[in-house]
């Protein structure tokens, strides 16, 4: 490849696939250069580094994790409909992700090791997603008055059982579907405005 037509988006896709083929452990520059025919130091001049360059492929990885959350989040859904939506949706594409190819999230996995700024920017991003819903449904009156900020949080954690990867273990196990349904009503009956008290009948003579 003439170094001209080289972009980062090129390389980025070259280096996932060198890290399929080859393991985050094993995987170089030298080896990204190497299947896109050009030097090392043409690499280097997009990516500082090799930390650099991984960061950059996991933070793509991640982008697409959260691209389908936020239109969901960003719709003119219901508020309570688009939580539901977004908990559910995200529980599926981590499934998908860790279930279904689990030699390429193992790779994943081992770039997020050493990426912790990556990460603690994703879960910021998802966290700041929840927290749009919320605010959304207590402005529209769907739910009630709540800090969204601290309600985004809890329930980023208290659904982290269904969408850690860590857990993953328990997630084909029976029940696992009708547990996470109990869990988002519960959730969505407490954040559910409380119906108004009923007039008493003054009583007749």
């Amino acid at each position: 490849m003439n170094d001209s037509a080289l972009t980062p988006e090129r390389i980025l896709a070259a280096a996932e696939d060198v890290l399929r083929r080859y393991g985050p452990g094993k995987a170089t520059v030298v080896d990204v250069a190497q299947a896109l025919g050009v030097s090392h130091g043409s690499v280097y001049r997009h990516f500082a580094s090799k930390a650099a360059l991984r960061d950059a492929v996991l933070h793509g990885w991640l982008e697409r994790v959260t691209a389908p959350l936020q239109a969901i989040a960003a719709s003119h859904a219901a508020a309570p409909t688009r939580l539901r939506q977004w908990l559910g949706a995200l529980r599926e594409i981590k499934r998908d992700k860790v279930l279904g190819d689990p030699e390429l999230f193992a790779t994943y996995g081992a770039l997020a090791a050493d990426a912790r700024e990556v990460i603690g920017e994703h879960v910021e991003h998802l966290q700041q997603q929840i927290t749009s819903i919320i605010a959304a449904g207590v402005a529209s009156g769907d739910f009630r008055k709540v800090d969204a900020r601290a309600t985004a949080l809890a329930i980023f954690d208290a659904t982290s059982r269904f969408h850690y990867p860590g857990m993953a273990h328990l997630w084909s196990g029976p029940g696992e579907d009708a547990a996470f349904a109990q869990l988002l009503d519960l959730l969505l009956a407490g954040l559910a405005l409380a119906p108004a008290p009923a007039k008493r009948r003054k009583p007749t003579a």
